[in-house]
């Protein structure tokens, strides 16, 4: 009897599905009111020196988005609308910048609230997206999982080194870490079913927080491989005027993102041993599900022909030609589309695009970019800086404590695209308010940048964690006690290669 017609059904790996005490906390129910509190307070508080009115009312609106973002008591899609409205109608009733004799207007105020969709990096997670669509339609997501993953062989810790694998190789070519960890949890769980272990066993949750994890680690070694990477390259490039390349960006991070995924792999074989050495006829199963594909279909080698062409100009940018990795992404999603050469159809894909995701990035760079064109963020800056007396610390005495403050309040976040978009103007804003000489603006904001992806404690930091928590296959317990340890390492591993690598690259000081 063919093996699929009895299979038992496996568990829904979408965040929807996540058990309901864990996303409706009892904050959730009153965050808009507690959101409101501050943003009530800040206007109605007197004019500072040095800061506008509007800039007053942008502090405001940032304190609102925040603590709607760490509560949760809106969807991030909706918290864009509001957000969006919030910002017409308040810079609409501040004076203008330019004359502050007149009222800005909600004409105005629309335009900069709608600012971040007028920006190549959005453009550029827009075409991640397409891609990432495109691979799960075609499979070839799938196959690339399940080619690794029957390489590895049966024994339990080389499957958990298949699954790193996997996550480390799929963050090239899908830039998308939900879409990523979507194709893998299927795959997964397949392997869990079929090798007849427990849902709740060790090896079970293992390799489900191991799936979840390798991508958080790959997303900082990537450029492409995640939206909140795109945010921070999108203020540098306003605030700061410099561009990071694919490779650059790949030299600085990668090396760490290879530590940390070797780090992962100790931790999770210590501390969630597996029960079984070997799983018997385990390989076979994987090379099962592998055959059942069949052969490569000509949308998946037009693809994969496609990927590889599209990360040759992403690491080339620079080099050997003078395109953005915006405008070549943008040229792949085109090729996609085009009758014959492409891989996709309008009708069939435009369900599979998440648009909440792609409103949710434009607002949040329109909100960062409001921020700094009302002087809201070097005001604020400048107010931190003298506060912490960080006006003549060093370099790496910096970067402990902003690292620190960024692992703390990720603590209540759910998406590093707002923590993003909320801290990188400030951050930078920050860093250029310290007067200690030769610190490197740009590389430290990049090193920040990565720990602004470790979201690696709780399900709730990140939705792959939560696309991976929906599969019952481990406990909340399990997630933060592996996390935990993995999060302190990762900490001390910036401060050492701040002090070693990145210094030596020229990131730290120059």
């Amino acid at each position: 009897m063919h093996p699929q017609s009895h299979s038992p059904k496996l568990p829904s790996a979408t965040p929807e599905h996540v058990k309901p005490e864990v996303r409706k906390h009892f904050m959730s129910r009153f965050g808009l009111l507690l959101a409101a509190i501050p943003l009530l307070i800040v206007i109605l508080l007197p004019n500072q020196p040095g800061l506008p009115v509007a800039g007053q009312y942008m502090l405001g609106i940032l304190a609102f988005a925040v603590i709607v973002w760490m509560t949760e008591a809106v969807s991030y899609p909706v918290s864009a609308i509001i957000i969006v409205t919030l910002m017409a109608f308040l810079l609409g009733f501040a004076p203008d910048l330019a004359n502050p004799k007149a009222l800005m207007g909600t004409s105005k105020g629309l335009t900069i609230a709608l600012g971040g969709f007028n920006n190549t990096a959005w453009a550029l997670v827009g075409g991640a997206l397409f891609l990432a669509a495109a691979m799960t339609r075609t499979g070839l997501d799938k196959r690339i999982a399940l080619l690794v993953l029957a390489k590895v062989g049966a024994k339990t810790d080389r499957i958990l080194i298949g699954v790193v694998g996997v996550g480390f190789l799929l963050s090239f070519v899908v830039p998308s870490t939900t879409a990523r960890v979507s194709c893998m949890v299927p795959i997964v769980m397949g392997i869990i079913i079929a090798f007849g272990v427990p849902l709740k066993s060790r090896f079970a949750g293992m390799l489900m927080i191991a799936v979840a994890q390798a991508d958080s680690l790959w997303n900082i070694g990537i450029k492409t491989a995640a939206a909140q990477n795109m945010v921070a390259v999108s203020f540098i490039e306003k605030q700061l005027g410099v561009t990071i390349s694919w490779l650059d960006w790949f030299i600085a991070a990668a090396p760490f993102s290879a530590i940390m995924s070797v780090v992962l792999y100790f931790i999770l074989i210590r501390m969630m041993p597996p029960e079984k050495q070997e799983i018997e006829g385990g390989k076979a199963i994987v090379v099962e599900a592998l055959a059942k594909l069949g052969p490569m279909r000509p949308n998946e080698k037009k693809l994969l022909v496609i990927s590889l062409a599209l990360l040759f100009f992403w690491a080339t940018e620079k080099i050997v030609h003078p395109f953005d990795t915006a405008t070549t992404t943008i040229a792949a999603i085109t090729l996609m589309f085009l009758p014959r050469v492409g891989v996709m159809n309008w009708e069939e894909t435009q369900g599979s695009i998440p648009w909440g995701t792609l409103a949710l990035f434009g607002v949040g760079i329109g909100l960062g970019s409001a921020l700094l064109t009302t002087n809201a963020a070097p005001w604020l800056a400048t107010t931190i800086v003298s506060a912490f007396g960080l006006e003549t610390a060093g370099a790496l005495l910096v970067l402990a404590i902003l690292a620190a403050f960024l692992i703390v309040i990720h603590l209540g976040f759910a998406s590093a695209t707002g923590l993003a978009a909320a801290m990188i103007p400030i951050v930078i804003s920050v860093l250029q308010g310290i007067r200690t000489p030769g610190i490197n603006v740009l590389g430290m904001t990049m090193i920040l940048q990565y720990v602004i992806s470790f979201g690696l404690i709780l399900p709730v930091n990140a939705p792959q964690n939560m696309v991976a928590y929906g599969t019952n296959t481990f406990e909340v317990r399990d997630f933060v006690r592996t996390g935990i340890p993995l999060t302190i390492i990762a900490y001390l591993l910036v401060l050492v290669m701040g002090a070693t690598y990145w210094k030596w690259l020229g990131y730290v000081t120059s």
